[in-house]
């Protein structure tokens, strides 16, 4: 194995966790959503699907989101976050 596919393993690795806490933090406040996470480094678009979101606004459905995630933004491990929140009907 190169270096660079050992770089480049230890990053699908990690991104692979980073993929797993984001969608358990999500789930442990909202355990009922549907989860979907699409990392690229330091990354995300995060689908959210849950019937909590029936009676918010797009703004308070992401601020929701956001609320979960917020520890991955504050130390740096999450950039730049697309958020797409939307109920079962949408």
């Amino acid at each position: 194995m190169t270096t660079a596919e050992a770089v480049g393993r230890r990053a699908n690795t990690s991104e692979l966790m980073m993929n797993k806490e984001i969608t358990e933090s999500i789930l442990a406040q909202m355990p009922t959503a549907q989860v979907e996470v699409v990392l690229d480094g330091n990354r995300a678009v995060i689908t959210v699907v849950s019937e909590e979101f029936t009676t918010l606004n797009r703004l308070r459905r992401q601020q929701k989101v956001y609320g979960c995630i917020g520890d991955f933004i504050s130390d740096g491990r999450l950039h730049a976050v697309t958020i797409r929140a939307v109920t079962p009907q949408e």
